[in-house]
């Protein structure tokens, strides 16, 4: 145990002797420390920037798909990206919203094929959405988003209410003129009033407001925008809204311990032969999966992630490069001094230590610097409420273990070399 103690205090005492000699070596000749940090920042800056800006891009991006359930499958005439000749999504093939067009829309009589057949899902709810202008008073909000939705709607979705209820389900069946909002439409309509309880015109009809949603937040990709939707039962919203120029959808959920390829499996094959398809026929409808959506935007951040570590790797092995040269010109012009220290007794891993422990501070200090400059950069991008930059400590200890390594691998070479000298003719050398 004490010679355990014994070495732990030569370690600490090598440690901060090579500290303090590699700090005065760097400091001598300043000129030379600034060209050999400028690689090494340029690197670590392009890696925290990138990685900073796909956590930025991830957080909002699960923002927006948060509303809806990861396993909801929902059918309907447009898919949310190019399919191919199976139907299937696929983000490489081209979109041919020209033939998509052509498709029947998703209508209430699917929605009550699949519902009484389907023995996979447990929640569906048909949806109808359409635009109007919406007044309470002297306010008005143009173009508003109105969602015409059966009463399990908020079953698929996850949203709670900020103030009053949603609608019941015998509202639903009867067609009762009722609506919830928004926590934005409400903002815009009723300012510091209370909504509850007051009556809106939607379109060319009346609805009376019974509740409020909690506020959600934007996001630069969302499935719906429930801050500015108003949403009505859908016996009430069918007499306004003409489902033949309005955009309808079927939302299910899967029963529990239901695999979603297994329900969209029972749902193409339900609406195929619903809709009389031949084998042969290609679909005339999508469906489509949240689950599908966010792992085709994690490769696409892949992808984004992999560029990234490109560009900053050639700057890394530059500023590697340049670090590496700079050691082997501090080990030519400190020969001499290495010589003196080996014959005073020192051993090779001390003389490594000081050289590595150099590159290493060398590195770590251009780390230090373009994470200061990716720091400064947040603070200058403009920040929303549907694009926020955070440079997260777990982005600052990856810029600085990566410097750190940049650092020792550049040294090891040079270090070795000096560790190596033969005292004598370091002594001697000119």
């Amino acid at each position: 145990m004490e010679r355990l103690y014994r070495e732990i205090v030569i370690f600490v005492k090598l440690l901060r002797e090579s500290v303090s000699f590699a700090l005065s070596q760097l400091w001598g000749d300043r000129f030379r420390t600034f060209l050999s940090l400028f690689g090494v920042s340029i690197g670590i800056f392009s890696i925290v920037s990138v990685f900073t800006a796909i956590d930025a891009l991830q957080e909002n991006v699960r923002k927006g798909f948060e509303s809806m359930s990861s396993d909801v499958v929902m059918v309907s005439q447009w898919p949310m990206m190019g399919e191919d000749e199976e139907g299937n999504a696929d983000m490489t093939v081209q979109y041919k919203w020209w033939e998509y067009m052509r498709r029947p829309g998703t209508s209430y009589e699917d929605f009550k094929f699949l519902k009484a057949n389907s023995k996979l899902g447990e929640d569906f709810s048909f949806t109808i959405m359409a635009s109007y202008t919406v007044r309470y008073g002297r306010k008005s909000v143009n173009r508003a988003t109105i969602e015409c939705i059966t009463h399990n709607y908020n079953r698929i979705t996850r949203f709670q209410m900020q103030a009053g209820r949603y609608f019941t389900p015998d509202e639903d069946a009867r067609g009762t003129a009722v609506a919830v909002i928004g926590a934005e439409i409400a903002a815009s309509l009723f300012e510091e009033e209370d909504p509850v309880g007051k009556k809106l015109k939607v379109g060319p009809t009346i609805a009376t407001v019974v509740g409020v949603i909690e506020k959600q937040g934007e996001s630069m990709v969302s499935v719906g925008n429930i801050d500015h939707t108003i949403y009505v039962p859908l016996n009430f919203g069918r007499y306004m809204v003409n489902p033949r120029w309005a955009d309808n959808s079927i939302y299910v959920r899967p029963a529990e311990g239901v695999a979603q390829e297994d329900l969209v499996d029972e749902l193409r094959m339900l609406m195929r032969g619903h809709r009389r398809l031949a084998p042969g026929q290609k679909n005339n409808f999508s469906i489509n999966t949240m689950t599908f959506i966010t792992q085709s935007v994690g490769q696409v951040f892949s992808l984004i992630n992999m560029v990234g570590w490109v560009i900053a790797g050639f700057s890394l092995l530059i500023g590697g490069f340049g670090i590496a040269n700079i050691m082997f010109v501090s080990v030519k012009e400190r020969t001499n001094i290495i010589g003196i220290q080996k014959a005073l007794g020192a051993k090779k891993y001390v003389i490594m230590a000081q050289f590595l422990t150099e590159a290493a501070l060398l590195a770590i200090a251009g780390g230090l610097i373009g994470i200061l400059l990716v720091f400064l950069g947040v603070l200058v991008v403009p920040q929303s409420e549907s694009f926020t930059l955070t440079l997260s400590a777990g982005n600052i200890l990856w810029g600085l273990l990566i410097s750190t390594v940049i650092g020792l691998l550049a040294g090891l070479i040079p270090a070795w070399v000096a560790a190596s000298l033969n005292p004598v003719d370091a002594i001697n050398s000119k």
